[in-house]
């Protein structure tokens, strides 16, 4: 089913920094890996990672929560962390990506979940230079999937330098080792919409409206103000008006990365919302 979800390393634990016992879902177009921690009866809370990284982003998240009596569901997205990683572009779309983890998540009977998602904008967000670069025919190739450009340069720039650290680095260059094994890191930056038009602005623009049905639950953000990506303008533009009652985390000294910069703020915040 495409490449293997254990290639380009040995020992997943890096160092004992995921200690957690991998489990797999069929989706179909390859198995998707996930941890499962905490009781079985617990409320789940579900840990959404986007790219270039997978669960292992969560790493500070599992064990508090898990340990306050929630169950903690954490997936890796088809191509991305131990999951399959097809060398086929179509099956990395956004939609296939949501689809699947719905999916995964009606298969494990999940009910009432919390799901702490990151990364992608609703359309008419201007997006930095360097992902319009990557749109570029064979430019993008030779740096995504030829020089991994998109962890050793952009992901390892954007994470402070005091949280970035060996295991770390293993943890993130471990799952795309080849060339083949990169397609899902070159899709997703192609997928973002610099148009309000077309199949995954309108995509996204079906879910941005369907999240407006959330405005009489609770709903919470965190936002790193040194975000290149989603600088606060983000959040006051297209956020905001339609959560104006919902409390956020400004994060100082976090960038895009925020659960690698700045854990130990966010994780009490995240627990004391799940409490109220």
């Amino acid at each position: 089913m495409g490449n293997s979800t254990e290639s380009g390393r040995g020992d997943w634990t890096f160092d004992g920094t995921w200690p957690y016992e991998p489990r797999y879902f069929d989706t179909g177009a390859g198995r998707m890996h996930y941890v499962d921690e905490g009781p079985r009866d617990g409320r789940p809370v579900v840990l959404v990672h986007g790219n270039p990284t997978w669960g292992y982003l969560y790493r500070h998240f599992i064990t508090p929560l898990a340990d306050a009596g929630y169950r903690v569901v954490v997936p890796d997205h088809l191509g991305f962390g131990r999951s399959d990683k097809p060398n086929k572009a179509t099956l990395y779309t956004i939609p296939k990506h949501s689809e699947r983890l719905i999916a995964l998540m009606d298969s494990l009977g999940l009910q009432d979940a919390t799901v702490v998602a990151q990364d992608c904008p609703p359309p008419g967000t201007k997006v930095p230079a360097i992902l319009r670069f990557i749109r570029a025919p064979l430019v993008g190739e030779f740096m995504i999937k030829g020089r991994h450009a998109f962890v050793k340069q952009l992901l390892f720039r954007a994470i402070r330098r005091d949280r970035l650290n060996a295991q770390s680095r293993a943890a993130y260059l471990a799952p795309h080792p080849t060339y083949a094994t990169r397609t899902g890191l070159l899709v997703f930056p192609r997928q973002i919409p610099d148009s309000p038009t077309g199949p995954v602005s309108d995509f996204l623009g079906d879910v941005h409206e369907g999240l407006k049905a959330f405005r009489d639950r609770p709903v919470a953000f965190a936002w790193g103000k040194k975000d290149p990506v989603f600088p606060p303008s983000v959040y006051k533009r297209l956020w905001q008006p339609d959560f104006p009652e919902a409390p956020i985390l400004w994060l100082d000294k976090a960038g895009h990365f925020l659960q690698e910069d700045a854990p130990e703020l966010i994780v009490p915040n995240l627990l004391e919302f799940l409490e109220r």
